[in-house]
């Protein structure tokens, strides 16, 4: 599908489907819009009153036209009091889907103020968004007899270079959606591997998988303690990215990589959402999505991407309640529940990253029920011990339309997982039981500014709604990929 920016106007339009965007309380028909409706025979206007369309964010109203030569349907869309970027990325994602049997497809807004490259940006990334759909195991995926081959972006001329970089963008997070959405017997921790072997061959990056032997080697005995009741083995994935002259900055990301969950020995029961758990890889998913964009990008940062790449399974192998692991920067943790498995991996590749020496480091996981119920299902919690951190982080969120909200390392919680017998217990009571994890892994951290986002409720979306059709979301890729390109620019 090609995606282009145009200086035309909806009254010079030809094509399959026109889409309008509407400010609310700002429906008045004026210039070109006025010259469309009369083009039209007032049919605009008969729209906008006979649906009693407000341009509420969210609305929308599709009509099929019949008799006009130039021009199938029209969608109107509302935009909301405010429009913001994530509003137009909602819009076009909503136009998207509306106009996906169609071969021509022209979006106008109304004048915003906001840069013209970031809202080209945010349509086609809307789009891109809208239109995908996941049939990779359905043994006949579904007919089109037509589907969109071009769309035009009216009014945003001269914007191919902010097209392009969505585009990209896109592509990191098809990636993370297509992982965290294939089942556990196809996502493995070779496939993991695999992936990245992938993306290091294609975009030129580093990449070391360190095999069990190699994490024995490194004491990684609480990585190494969640997998060992599975047949599968281990990976440990280190792709780097290095720029093509000095970098100022080096950061590294961490995704959990738990590729399925059973909870272990303390098996997820009926109702518990076992069947979901292979989306328990999700911040691995991210991770590599957003290695494949920084591939392509090329910023002048040095990133690291580390997935700690295993199964949480059931054997005569598997590690008991009550057992003691030893992490690799010597720390003891009592095993209270095995399905608390996911801070054990983060916990050695916290120290693995550290010792790389960057500026900053960033974990991501699907790691607590507790963050879900805290904030729900379109927010990812955030953690950190660097306020710098936090403000980059809050606004590349803010910037890329993901939510994540500030969460308290309160420090009193910690009495909850000190263990009589040992450093650390890997779980505290039920209460505030994402900050107690947090808490966990920061004992894994000495000195580099670090922050966790536990991300266990946006990465999958039940129904569809804005940009995410139901299913994997690929959250948070476009955050983490909007964070390192702002760092390159400082």
């Amino acid at each position: 599908m090609e995606i282009s920016g145009t200086a035309n106007l909806e009254q010079d339009w030809i094509g399959d489907v026109l889409a309008i965007g509407f400010i609310e309380g700002q429906i008045a028909l004026e210039n070109s819009r006025a010259q469309l409706d009369q083009k039209l025979n007032g049919l605009v206007s008969e729209i906008i009153t006979e649906s009693k369309f407000e341009g509420k964010a969210g609305s929308n109203v599709s009509l099929k036209i019949a008799g006009i030569k130039d021009l199938k349907r029209i969608i109107l869309v509302g935009l909301g009091k405010e429009p913001s970027l994530d509003n137009i990325r909602n819009a076009a994602a909503t136009v998207a889907r509306e106009a996906k049997k169609n071969k021509s497809l022209s979006i106008a807004l109304p004048v915003i103020e906001a840069d013209a490259q970031k809202i080209a940006q945010a349509l086609t990334e809307g789009l891109l968004l809208g239109l995908y759909k996941d049939e990779r195991f359905k043994s006949e995926p579904e007919k089109k007899e037509l589907e969109l081959e071009s769309v035009e972006l009216l009014g945003l001329p001269d914007t191919q270079a902010s097209i392009e970089l969505a585009q990209t963008i896109i592509s990191g997070v098809i990636l993370a959606k297509e992982l965290v959405a294939a089942p556990a017997n196809f996502v493995t921790p070779l496939e993991m591997a695999q992936n990245a072997y992938q993306i290091a061959q294609q975009y030129g990056l580093g990449l070391k998988v360190l095999e069990e032997q190699d994490c024995k080697e490194l004491a990684m005995g609480a990585f190494l303690g969640v997998g060992q009741a599975s047949n599968l083995p281990p990976k440990f994935i280190h792709l780097t990215y290095t720029p093509s002259q000095k970098a100022s900055k080096k950061v590294a990301i961490i995704g959990k990589s738990l590729t399925f969950d059973s909870g272990g020995l303390n098996i997820k029961g009926q109702g518990s959402g076992i069947e979901t758990m292979k989306m328990d890889m999700a911040g691995g998913a991210a991770t590599l999505g957003a290695a494949k964009v920084i591939g392509q990008l090329k910023p002048e940062i040095e990133v690291h991407f580390i997935c700690a790449a295993t199964e949480n399974m059931i054997s005569g192998n598997a590690m008991h309640p009550g057992d003691i692991l030893t992490a690799s920067n010597g720390k003891t943790i009592e095993i209270i529940n095995t399905d608390a498995e996911g801070r054990l991996t983060l916990a050695d590749a916290l120290v693995y990253a550290e010792k790389l020496e960057v500026d900053y480091i960033v974990d991501l996981a699907t790691l607590t029920g507790a963050c879900v119920v805290a904030l729900g299902d379109d927010i990812a919690g955030l953690w950190s011990t660097d306020q710098d951190l936090i403000d980059q982080l809050q606004q590349a969120a803010k910037d890329s339309g993901e939510k994540i909200w500030l969460m308290p390392l309160e420090s009193n919680y910690f009495e909850a997982i000190k263990s009589p017998i040992a450093d650390l217990k890997n779980v505290g009571s039920r209460a505030g039981g994402s900050i107690t994890a947090a808490l966990f892994l920061k004992e894994f951290i000495k000195e580099t500014p670090w922050a966790h986002l536990d991300i266990a409720g946006p990465v999958w979306a039940d129904k569809t709604s804005g940009i995410n059709n139901a299913g994997a979301t690929g959250f948070p890729v476009r955050t983490l990929v909007s964070w390192i390109l702002a760092l390159a620019d400082h």
